[in-house]
């Protein structure tokens, strides 16, 4: 499988998170535009994920610890562990799901 991003459509999951969605077998991928005040409500899924800050300042809460995120920074969640998470500045997020985001397809 070969894809180039620029040419994904992006979907509009929440409001202000727009997500170029890729899908493999067992995971899926998240490249995510998202907008400053943009929020994610407390939450917790099946998969394991891995989430990627690119670009700007993300505050995120893990199991009810709450830190902000800049470029580089990457946090793991653990199956069933509750997050939520908030865009303090428009970000670029990258997030990495185990098994595939059934639910993003």
């Amino acid at each position: 499988m070969h894809i180039k991003l620029k040419d994904v459509t992006p979907k509009e999951i929440m409001p202000g998170y727009n997500g170029k969605l890729i899908h493999t077998e067992n995971m899926s991928l998240a490249f995510w535009e998202v907008e400053k005040g943009a929020e994610v409500p407390q939450h917790s899924h099946m998969n394991e994920q891995v989430m990627h800050v690119l670009e700007g300042s993300f505050e995120f809460t893990l199991d009810g610890d709450t830190k902000v995120y800049e470029p580089g920074d990457l946090v793991v969640i653990a199956p069933h562990m509750t997050h939520s998470g908030k865009a303090l500045t428009n970000c670029k997020l990258m997030d990495v799901f185990s098994p595939t985001r059934e639910e993003y397809k």
